[in-house]
């Protein structure tokens, strides 16, 4: 009932002036928003991050070190993968933990007045208003679902040990590591095994699933709001009709692209330096994990091209229509001397109106049928892949890059 009530006051703002702007968050809600707040790790607006990051990171990380260390596989050669040494691990846990945690904010301060710029723009029109509103009930009534969050904690532990188990067991073939040791034909877990496939990876993987689960649900609205009758003006500036604003969407997802790169480079990482391995060997496993979360966060922007694609149509239309109309009037007026003789053409309104009909003309001309810019692109794949670069040591040298950065930069 609660989040009924709080549902209904958020919708309750949509009948705002256009001056108040409408606020939607992906992740400030659920039950484990609920939870973190009880604990006293986050505030209403995700506040005290790093006290967060800091909690669940060391929940998660720092048993797997104390267990280790007790049973000296912390580090040394006592082992053929030292804790302190598994890359996959440290990336994981240090890097891409914290990532995905902090990412939630980012997301929450960027994301949070997008769909407000639909009702404050006037880009809804008053017969697709209530369809409009019951998506963002909808959308809110799923991001708090607790059964959402009870399958994803299933699938989480589905997931790490159905996949992640036979994964990692190929690390420690034929010598022991600092999570298992091999017994025959199988293996036996270690303290900090056994909290690692109970506690660290199911972790890991509920909190990259919930992150999924926003996108899912971010997708349908946006899937939902296209279903709407829009008021899209060719002419807008922005050359998208005035969905210029949702371009700078993708850029709220930056962490947790990151976060990919660095689980990706973790994964590479030990293949290169336990078994023998070669950086080209994984360009499809690049290739996939960045075509994937690439279009995650992209893909949504696509359901908005039938939308712009008619308004360019139109718009072409109806300033041609427009267009001939003015350019006929004034070529009578001006070309074939019906204007008055004391009239001068110098200094001329006509003038001014002409060539503001022409840049009308030339912007639907030029009107993009995707809110999607390389310039938005570019950053996007250079932050995924970021995570990866330091892997380029391992088949060029520092000063061979070195010597490449010179003359790319002189």
């Amino acid at each position: 009932m609660k989040n009924v009530l709080k549902n209904d006051e958020a919708i309750s703002k949509l009948h705002a002036p256009s001056s108040t702007p409408y606020e939607f968050s992906l992740v400030v809600g659920g039950p484990l928003f609920q939870l973190v707040r009880r604990t006293h790790l986050s505030g209403d607006a995700l506040e005290l991050v790093r006290r967060r990051i800091i909690a669940i990171t060391m929940f998660a990380w720092g048993p797997l070190l104390i267990l280790s260390a007790l049973n000296g596989r912390a580090w040394g050669a006592a082992v053929r993968v030292p804790f302190l040494l598994d890359a996959a691990v440290q990336l994981r846990m240090l890097l891409a933990l914290p990532l995905l945690i902090g990412a939630e904010l980012v997301l929450h301060t960027r994301i949070r007045l997008v769909i407000g710029q639909f009702m404050g723009r006037g880009l809804i029109s008053e017969t697709s208003r209530a369809r409009f509103e019951a998506a963002i009930r909808s959308a809110l009534q799923l991001r708090d679902s607790a059964i959402a969050e009870i399958l994803l904690i299933a699938g989480a532990y589905l997931f790490t040990f159905s996949y992640l188990w036979p994964q990692y067991s190929a690390l420690n073939v034929n010598a022991p590591t600092w999570f298992a040791d091999p017994v025959g034909s199988g293996h036996r877990l270690t303290a900090a095994g056994w909290w690692r496939f109970l506690v660290s990876l199911p972790l890991f993987a509920f909190i990259l699933f919930r992150w999924y689960f926003r996108l899912l649900v971010w997708i349908r609205l946006l899937w939902q709001v296209a279903r709407c009758d829009l008021r899209l003006m060719p002419t807008h500036p922005d050359r998208v009709g005035g969905l210029g604003f949702l371009s700078l969407t993708p850029f709220a997802f930056e962490p947790f692209l990151a976060a990919h790169g660095v689980v990706l480079a973790g994964l590479m990482a030990d293949q290169i330096f336990y078994h023998g391995a070669k950086l080209l060997d994984f360009k499809e496993e690049v290739g996939v994990v960045v075509g994937f979360v690439l279009l995650m966060v992209l893909a949504p922007l696509l359901l908005f091209v039938p939308h712009l694609a008619a308004a360019k149509r139109a718009g072409l239309r109806d300033y041609g229509s427009l267009a001939q109309r003015y350019m006929r009037e004034f070529d009578d007026k001006w070309a074939r001397g019906t204007a008055p003789a004391d009239k001068p053409l110098l200094g001329s309104p006509d003038i001014q109106s002409l060539a503001d009909l022409g840049t009308s003309f030339d912007v639907i001309r030029t009107m993009r049928l995707v809110p999607i810019t390389r310039d938005a692109l570019v950053p996007l794949l250079v932050v995924t892949l970021l995570p990866v670069a330091p892997l380029l040591l391992t088949v060029i040298s520092p000063e061979e890059i070195m010597k490449v950065l010179f003359k790319a930069l002189f």
